[in-house]
């Protein structure tokens, strides 16, 4: 039979313990290797489930076989390098051509650190341990956005430190301001007023009543403050300081031009997050010469750096204990503008796709 026919094969199944394993290795077992695999239960309460799981590690990995043979049939002849912005397709790709991939976790950094990372099956944590492994061998090359994805990799999965870098994912935003005009902003906001923004869909991960907190600790000593929040898309009972614009789209020149207006008035970013494997948004922040307020978790840590573009703290911090810091740099404005330069300098220096793009070639040119 012709390899390029891709066939897929669909077992229902309500109840057929007796029959279904044996339903199963009649698929896994076939030669021909072009197949997708799915199998639909309808809520089995006999042995049927415990079967299934039995074979999942050998489903999933034929998920990505489907991948790599696929990636393999369409590369043409004159392809120099294999690059995946994931682990997953090249993981179990087959070709003397250079693979690369560039991401911003790996699997064991995500397990039990986002919700939907959490409670995971026994066989689906073999699976994707063994993948991610796989993925690691088999390229030749590894990027990751922050220190705390590479050093999982090391770590974790005992990856070549040689092969893998860190290149930090670049503002997803046009930016053309030059340091004069951040200091023409920063001259512009240098009053009582303490302006705050956070910017984030998942209001809870992102930490979003403890931004309330840490803003109502600031005004309970008498300074002016307001929060303006980009993101949720449902309602929230927020206090008279606080305005949640919703979902706010780059896409649209209206929403360009809002965001444009909130980063430019706003004095701090400030992103409690309590779980982050980057978060982009600090990038972007940095180009408005906005110093970060967050919490030292994932990826954070390699867009900010203390005392330097902003400040993270650990999650046991108090909400009191952000807004103090908020505090001393409203009362020392000197160090202010040093923080807010020093994040539009980084932002120039490391976290644009420019620079980004411009140090994977040099890596890659390497191989």
């Amino acid at each position: 039979m012709n390899n390029d026919i891709k066939i897929s094969i669909v077992t229902p199944s309500y109840n057929q313990g007796q029959f279904i394993e044996a339903t199963i290795l009649s698929v896994l077992n076939q030669t021909y290797k072009n197949i997708e695999y799915i199998i639909v239960d309808g809520g089995s309460t006999d042995s049927t489930p415990k079967i299934i799981d039995k074979y999942r590690d050998r489903i999933a990995f034929a998920i990505a076989e489907q991948y790599a043979r696929e990636i393999e049939k369409r590369l043409p002849a004159d392809t120099d390098i294999v690059f995946s912005p994931g682990s997953l397709p090249v993981a179990l790709l087959k070709t003397v051509k250079k693979k690369v991939f560039y991401t911003d976790a790996t699997f064991a950094a995500m397990l039990n650190y986002y919700a939907n990372f959490t409670n995971l099956a026994a066989y689906a944590i073999r699976t994707g341990n063994k993948l991610e492994k796989c993925a690691l061998q088999n390229c030749d090359l590894i990027f990751y956005a922050s220190g705390w994805a590479a050093d999982s990799a090391i770590n974790d999965y005992n990856a070549n430190p040689q092969k893998v870098k860190i290149v930090p994912f670049g503002a997803n935003i046009e930016c053309s301001r030059t340091e004069a005009d951040i200091k023409r902003i920063i001259k512009n906001k240098l009053n009582g007023q303490c302006n705050l923004l956070f910017c984030g869909v998942d209001w809870k991960r992102k930490g979003g009543e403890f931004a309330v907190q840490i803003a109502r600790e600031i005004q309970n000593k008498n300074i002016p403050v307001r929060l303006d929040i980009v993101g949720p898309g449902e309602d929230l009972k927020l206090p008279d300081f606080a305005e949640n614009h919703g979902f706010i789209s780059k896409k649209t020149t209206g929403g360009c031009e809002k965001l444009n207006e909130l980063f430019t008035n706003a004095r701090f970013f400030l992103l409690p997050t309590q779980a982050e494997c980057y978060g982009l948004v600090f990038c972007e922040a940095a180009s408005f010469g906005l110093p970060g307020i967050a919490t030292k978790t994932g990826g954070v840590t390699t867009l900010i750096k203390d005392n330097v573009t902003g400040m993270t703290f650990d999650l046991s911090a108090s909400p009191a204990d952000y807004a103090n810091h908020i505090i001393y740099l409203l009362e020392n404005p000197d160090e202010y503008e040093n923080l807010s330069l020093s994040a539009f300098r980084d932002y120039k220096e490391r976290l644009n796709w420019d620079i980004a793009g411009k140090t994977i070639m040099s890596f890659i040119n390497e191989l």
